[in-house]
């Protein structure tokens, strides 16, 4: 069922489910000028999870490897993400 929805659908069905969390209130968490940030993190993390090589990952999301290390610093990706070059 959740693969028959859009991205943008999953995003707002979390959002609603949080801020349902929060009786409504997601004060002080500005989303507009995150949301670029919380999508690449998110797209990150999907495809180390179904990538067998750094090289691959590197691949899927059209970035070579320096700007993949980067992005693995900024990210800070747990150890269970960690795969060889």
């Amino acid at each position: 069922m959740l693969s028959a929805l859009t991205l943008e659908e999953v995003i707002g069905l979390k959002l609603e489910c949080s801020s349902r969390l929060t009786n409504g209130k997601l004060y002080g968490f500005n989303l507009w000028s995150k949301v670029v940030d919380i999508t690449k993190e998110a797209l990150y993390n999907a495809v180390i999870s179904i990538s067998s090589t750094n090289k691959e990952a590197c691949r899927i999301l059209g970035i070579n490897e320096h700007t993949f290390k980067g992005l693995k610093r900024k990210y800070r990706i747990r150890e269970e993400y960690d795969i060889d070059l």
